[in-house]
C-alpha cells in the first residue's frame, strides 16, 4: 500500500520519540546508579553537578517529545481542515444533485403536459383534414353533378325555367354563390390544418428539446453522484488520517508523562542532595551532627522503640571507614557487614551478602518503613547494596572508601526491596 506524507511523517515522529526515550533509559541506567557491585565494591551516588546534567538532559528529551507532540497536532489541524472542507463540498453536491432531481421532475411534468398539448392537437388536426376532405368531396360531386349536366340545352333551359329575367338572375347568381362557398370553405379547412400542422411540429419540437435538457439534467446528475463517491472516499482516507494522528498523539503524550515523572523524580533527588548538604554544612559548622541530622529525625519517625533504638545504634558510627569486605564498625565494614554487625548487637544472625540479606525478615513497601528496617539497591533485580532505614526518608549505611559511613537520602535510587526483622 502506498504510504502518504502524512504517515511518513507519522513514522519518523515515532522513530524519534522512542530513540528519545531510550536514550533517556540508557542515561539513566549508566548514571543512576548509587549502588552496585556483586562484590560489594561500592560506587558513589552521582554528585549534584551529575544530576543537575541529567535533569538538563531529560528536560531536553522531554521539550523534543513535547516538540513532536506540538508538530502531530499541527499535522492533525491541516488534516481536520481538509475533513472541513471535504464535508463542506460533499453537502454542496448533495445540495446540486437534489437541485438536479427537482430540475428533473419539473422536466418530466413540462413534458407529460407537452405531450398532452400535442395529442390535443393530433386530435384537431385529425378533424381540420377529415372536414377538408369531406368539403373536397361535397365540391367534387357538385362539379360533378353540374358538369354532367352542363349542355347548353340543358343550362339554357335551367336559365329559363320559369320567373323570367330575375328568375334566372337569381339562379345565376345562387350557382355563384355554390362555387364561391365551397372554395371559401375548403380554403378555410386548409388553412385550419396548416396552422394545426404547424402547431404539432412545433410542439414535437418543444418535446424534443425538452427531451434532451431532461437527458443533461440525468447525465449532470451522474457527474453530481460520482464527484459525490469520490469526495466519500477521501473523506474516509482523511478521517483515517486524523485517528492515526490520535493514536500517535495520545502515545506520544503518554511517552511525554513517562519522561516527565522521570525528570520530577531525578529533581527530587537534587532538592534531597542540596538539603542534605545544607543539613551537612549546618552540622559541620555547629559541631552537632550526630545529636542534630539523626536523633530528631529517629524519634519524630513511626516505628517500634526497638528499632529506634538500632538505628540510634547504627548512626554512632557515622565518620567510621568503609573496607571492602569489613565487618568492624570502627575499623571499617562495607554495606552489609556494617548491618551484620548492627544487627548482631540485638541478636539477630544475618549473612555477610546483602543479596542474602535480602531474605530475611518480612518485605515492606517504601511508605512502611520504620526505623530499623532494610533497604536494598542496585540494578534492574539485582541487589548489591544494604542499608538502615532511620527515618524521615533518610538511611545509615556504609557508602564508599570515600564517604566511609554515613547517613543519605533514602531516595536517591529507588529500592529494590524493603524488609523488616525486628519485631
Amino acid at each position: 500500500m502506498k504510504k502518504t506524507t502524512a504517515d511518513r511523517k507519522v513514522n519518523n515522529v515515532k522513530r524519534r520519540l522512542v530513540s528519545a526515550l531510550l536514550l533517556a533509559a540508557v542515561t539513566l541506567t549508566a548514571t543512576g546508579s548509587v549502588w552496585e557491585s556483586p562484590a560489594e565494591t561500592v560506587q558513589a551516588a552521582p554528585s549534584m553537578s551529575e544530576l543537575q546534567n541529567n535533569i538538563n538532559n531529560h528536560q531536553n528529551q522531554l521539550n523534543n517529545i513535547n516538540s513532536q507532540i506540538h508538530s502531530l497536532q499541527d499535522e492533525q489541524d491541516l488534516v481536520q481542515e481538509k475533513i472541513d472542507d471535504l464535508n463542506a463540498e460533499i453537502i454542496n453536491t448533495m445540495t446540486s444533485i437534489g437541485m438536479k432531481e427537482d430540475e428533473i421532475a419539473a422536466k418530466e411534468t413540462e413534458l407529460a403536459d407537452k405531450q398532452i398539448q400535442i395529442n390535443q392537437t393530433q386530435e384537431e388536426y385529425n378533424i381540420a383534414k377529415a372536414q377538408e376532405e369531406k368539403q373536397h368531396d361535397d365540391m367534387i360531386t357538385r362539379m360533378r353533378m353540374m358538369y354532367e349536366n352542363d349542355s347548353s340545352e340543358n343550362y339554357v333551359n335551367l336559365l329559363f325555367q320559369g320567373g323570367g329575367l330575375s328568375g334566372m338572375l337569381n339562379r345565376m347568381d345562387f350557382v355563384e354563390s355554390v362555387y364561391e362557398y365551397d372554395r371559401q370553405k375548403l380554403q378555410e379547412y386548409e388553412e385550419t390544418k396548416e396552422q394545426v400542422l404547424a402547431l404539432w411540429n412545433q410542439l414535437e419540437e418543444e418535446k424534443t428539446q425538452l427531451q434532451a435538457d431532461k437527458d443533461q439534467l440525468e447525465a449532470d446528475k451522474a457527474d453530481l453522484e460520482s464527484q459525490k463517491s469520490e469526495l466519500d472516499v477521501m473523506l474516509a482516507k482523511k478521517k483515517q488520517e486524523s485517528a492515526n494522528f490520535d493514536a500517535e498523539i495520545k502515545k506520544a503524550k503518554q511517552e511525554a508523562s513517562v519522561a516527565k515523572a522521570l525528570l520530577q523524580q531525578e529533581q527530587k533527588q537534587l532538592k534531597q542532595l542540596q538539603a542534605q548538604a545544607q543539613r551537612g554544612n549546618t552540622a559541620a559548622a555547629t559541631g552537632s551532627y550526630t545529636t542534630t541530622n539523626y536523633t530528631s529525625v529517629i524519634e519524630n519517625a513511626s516505628g517500634s522503640d526497638m528499632g529506634k533504638r538500632l538505628a540510634k545504634y547504627a548512626c554512632q558510627y557515622i565518620g567510621n571507614p568503609y573496607v571492602a569486605g569489613g565487618t568492624s564498625l570502627t575499623n571499617g565494614a562495607d554495606c552489609s557487614g556494617f548491618v551484620l554487625s548492627i544487627f548482631a548487637k540485638y541478636g539477630y544472625s544475618l549473612p555477610h551478602s546483602s543479596r542474602a540479606q535480602a531474605n530475611y525478615g518480612t518485605r515492606v513497601s517504601t511508605s512502611e518503613l520504620m526505623p530499623g528496617d532494610l533497604v536494598f539497591y542496585g540494578s534492574g533485580k539485582s541487589i548489591s547494596h544494604v542499608a538502615i532505614y532511620i527515618g524521615g526518608g533518610q538511611i545509615v549505611h556504609a557508602s564508599t572508601e570515600r564517604t566511609g559511613i554515613i547517613i543519605s537520602s533514602a531516595f536517591n535510587r529507588s529500592p529494590i526491596c524493603c524488609t523488616r526483622l525486628l519485631d
